[in-house]
């Protein structure tokens, strides 16, 4: 897959994506022996030779991981109340983060890389990424709320909607929520504030990304589902 020069060089860990231009302008890089001159040009890590001031450098391996959530657990890369981590869950040697994030109890699909850019993509509000929540209630969600919920309501952070609502079961207490938001607590937030109280709560997919494994799992996102994302939202 063809990568843009100074993210190549960035992912190489030799400079950060804005210095590499500084180092193509002033002449210092060069693509199978020849200088780059132009900032927008794309290499092919699979084949190309790349040189930073004559010293050949490397991109950085990028690791995508799915992960099942489990409940008491944080989503954060380190915790100052030393409760345990979603990367103590994964055998890496590699610096990696989560995309987004679950709160403690909450379960399901989480994504974890060590690629900033496909981070970002799928955490941009902009690019609208759909995430689908399994909601169970503390008591039934009356019809004339859940036509609130999805025209919009105003929380302090700002209006919010979630853009379908299914009920699981009959009764309307267990329900599958579809959002493209990415707020702290958002899910939670809006049943709390027309009056109802999560229960449990659990990702069932993030970006189309399903989890197919037990909680507590994970595994390596095949190539075919992250060039899939990247096309998707825009890399």
């Amino acid at each position: 897959m063809l990568v843009r020069i100074n993210k190549f060089i960035a992912d190489s860990g030799a400079a950060s994506r804005r210095n590499a231009e500084g180092l193509i302008s002033e002449g210092r890089v060069e693509i199978n022996g020849i200088t780059v001159s132009d900032l927008s040009q794309k290499v092919d890590p699979s084949k190309d030779i790349v040189t930073l001031d004559g010293e050949k450098i490397f991109q950085k391996k990028h690791l995508y991981f799915l992960m099942n959530k489990p409940p008491g657990v944080v989503t954060t890369t380190s915790d100052e109340k030393k409760r345990k981590t979603v990367i103590d869950l994964i055998k890496t040697k590699e610096r990696i983060y989560p995309v987004g994030r679950l709160d403690y109890n909450t379960t399901g699909v989480l994504l974890l890389t060590n690629d900033g850019d496909f981070a970002n993509l799928l955490t941009h509000p902009g690019n609208k990424v759909p995430k689908v929540y399994e909601v169970k209630l503390d008591k039934p969600l009356q019809h004339e709320d859940k036509d609130k919920l999805l025209k919009g309501i105003y929380l302090e952070s700002g209006k919010g909607k979630f853009i379908e609502i299914n009920s699981i079961k009959k009764d309307f207490k267990n329900v599958e929520v579809t959002s493209v938001e990415g707020r702290n607590h958002f899910i939670k937030n809006m049943f709390g504030f027309l009056g109802y109280r999560v229960i449990s709560l659990n990702r069932k997919s993030f970006a189309g990304i399903t989890s197919d494994i037990p909680k507590g799992s994970y595994r390596i996102l095949t190539e075919k589902e992250v060039h899939r994302l990247l096309k998707e939202y825009g890399k």
